[in-house]
């Protein structure tokens, strides 16, 4: 009988530790897309606003051992805001009048098969000082692809680069932000590319309101953070104006991924 009892209570108790386990581990679906038109389904959770203080300094070595980024320790009042899916034949060009109006550069991550078809965007990037960066061919999740198909959508998206402006890409960011240490291993081995992820997602996927939108990049920023956006949503560019203006306003520069990663604040 004092067995019996025994094992009535350690069952209950296993099956909340069972339950337990289960709740530690959280799988967020992702949506496909197309080419121009494609809603980035997050494998993040949505930013939250941080501090307005900067990070703390690192170790030199420490930092150079990093091969993925969300944001970088800086002193200084920079931000990098960055724009994934494109070339988009119109929004694309609206967002570069706004930009240089500004003054402001940014890297654009874009996908493979729109440089082949819009390249002369892709040249202007680079003649007004922004970066162009790898956002991979087809707009894959890599974290589903064997070594051979990551390769083969990381190649092709650089020799449609080179071809358009004659410049090798050393930046990757994953399309949904789906990525792991063997994805970034890879990119780094086979191709130096560090993998740029994201401090500020404003969800403009969401098609929220280009005031939303907005303030969600204004609220989240700070030094050294690195802001998501998608140039190939018409709300987006309108929701750039009012973005820029207000961090300018609070005294930031913007600079490309490239320009924040050399600008980091290490220890010796």
């Amino acid at each position: 009988m004092r067995l019996l009892l025994s094992s009535l209570w350690i069952r209950p108790l296993l099956s909340l530790s069972a339950l337990s386990l289960v709740g530690c581990v959280s799988v967020t679906p992702q949506t496909q897309g197309r080419a121009v038109a494609m809603p980035e389904a997050r494998s993040q959770a949505p930013a939250k606003p941080r501090s307005k203080r900067s990070a703390p300094p690192i170790s030199a070595a420490g930092f150079a051992r990093r091969i993925s980024h969300s944001s970088v320790p800086t002193s200084e009042k920079l931000l990098a805001m960055t724009f994934d899916d494109g070339p988009h034949p119109k929004l694309t060009a609206r967002l570069l009048d706004l930009l240089a109006q500004r003054g402001v550069k940014a890297t654009f991550f874009v996908v493979g098969r729109n440089v082949r078809t819009y390249p002369a965007l892709v040249r202007r990037m680079i003649a007004e000082g922004h970066e162009v960066a790898s956002h991979t061919d087809t707009h894959p999740s890599l974290t589903k692809l064997s070594e051979a198909g990551i390769r083969q959508e990381l190649e092709r998206t650089e020799e449609a680069i080179v071809a358009a402006a004659q410049i090798k890409p050393v930046l990757l960011r994953p399309p949904y932000g789906a990525t792991n240490e063997r994805v970034n291993r890879q990119a780094f081995s086979q191709f130096g590319y560090q993998t740029i992820l994201w401090s500020v997602d404003p969800e403009d996927w969401r098609r929220p309101g280009p005031s939303v939108v907005a303030s969600r990049l204004v609220a989240g920023a700070h030094p050294g953070g690195i802001l998501l956006a998608h140039d190939i949503h018409a709300g987006t560019i309108d929701a750039m104006p009012q973005a820029l203006d207000a961090l300018l306003a609070q005294g930031y520069r913007f600079v490309t991924v490239s320009q924040l990663l050399s600008s980091a604040t290490v220890l010796p």
